[in-house]
């Protein structure tokens, strides 16, 4: 059941009626007996709120549940001035998106949506890959049609910032708001549930992980521990630097050689040979061509290696890591986009 609004909601004008549902249409003009309710104004860009990696769920009321998605993080900005899309690291991907950008603007008002934009595989599940394939790859320029965006915060609401306000409020808004939206905005639902529990179903059914949110907190920008997420499988960013030829396998990479960041130093975390198909390997290929080098980026000695410039940031499946330093059972993803603010892994 969703949490009925606080005080703090008629307080900004959002509503007279705590009662009465909102509606996704053409704001009315302003009340003029409440004169002293300006209008905020809607900021450029809000820097997103980063959850946390933990290994285990938290526990206790205070925290609400949602599904992990797997896809790219963006902010919808729907404006007098028109709609924006706009990626993690701030790049403008409207363009890429423009089915989001209209259905944003179909809802009628103004606001700032905070969510993740997805592709679904036949079983339901977000599939970052299948996202890849329908931008067109890395640097791609193809249009997402085939994306959903699945909206999690709303920060910016009707004239108003109501990032200020409780998680538990902003979602009650949100919910009102995208309650009969089922086209490519939708909401992602949250679930109040053991944690524990619902990290088990989530894993079971293939899913990448679980979102813990707290409900009392505002919305802070950066890492600061008000959202958590847990994983079932560990995924992260690595340098390419380099790849191992193969005359049997997809593209001719037997393997790619990943790094990470030691410091500010590069650190070889090990090789990763499975995740390719037949496209997406030779697409590779071409980029890695461009970029060899006869410099490793890391002091690794591998014969018959070619290295290339670290550049390109890979997405990798793994399970753990081993005692060595280096990556147990990982499996290639996609590439990341430069624009999507992929923070490539810190040891």
């Amino acid at each position: 059941m969703a949490k009925r609004p606080s005080q703090k909601l008629r307080t900004i004008g959002l509503l007279s009626d705590l009662d009465a549902p909102l509606k996704s249409q053409p704001r009315k003009q302003r009340d003029p007996r409440q004169p002293q309710l300006a209008f905020d104004p809607m900021p450029d860009r809000i820097e997103p709120c980063l959850a946390l990696l933990k290994p285990k769920p938290p526990s206790g009321p205070d925290w609400v549940f949602e599904v992990k998605w797997d896809g790219y993080r963006l902010a919808v900005h729907a404006g007098g001035d028109g709609v924006r899309v706009i990626t993690r690291g701030g790049h403008d991907w409207t363009h890429r998106f423009p089915l989001i950008a209209q259905a944003a603007k179909d809802l009628g008002t103004t606001l700032i949506l905070d969510g993740e934009a997805v592709v679904l595989d036949e079983e339901g599940r977000s599939d970052f890959g299948l996202l890849q394939q329908a931008l067109g790859g890395r640097g791609g320029k193809r249009k997402a049609s085939e994306a959903n965006f699945y909206a999690f915060d709303l920060l910016y609401f009707d004239g108003h910032d109501i990032s200020r306000l409780e998680f538990a409020e902003r979602r009650h808004v949100l919910q009102e708001l995208l309650k009969d939206q089922s086209g490519v905005i939708r909401l992602s639902e949250e679930i109040e549930a053991d944690g524990a529990e619902l990290l088990r179903a989530a894993c079971a059914h293939g899913l990448e992980g679980i979102i813990a949110k707290h409900k009392r907190r505002p919305y802070h920008s950066g890492r600061t521990g008000d959202w958590l997420k847990i994983k079932c499988v560990q995924s992260e960013s690595f340098f390419i630097v380099g790849w191992e030829p193969s005359r049997v396998a997809f593209g001719g990479i037997g393997r790619l050689l990943l790094a990470a960041y030691k410091g500010h130093d590069l650190v070889y975390v090990g090789g990763v040979g499975t995740g390719f198909n037949e496209r997406t390997a030779t697409a590779l290929r071409k980029q890695l061509e461009k970029l060899k080098t006869s410099n490793p980026a890391v002091p690794i000695k591998r014969k018959g290696a070619n290295f290339v410039l670290p550049t390109l940031i890979a997405e990798i499946e793994f399970r753990a890591w081993t005692q060595d330093g280096k990556l147990r059972h990982p499996s290639y993803k996609g590439l990341r986009e430069v624009q999507d603010n992929a923070a490539v892994y810190k040891i």
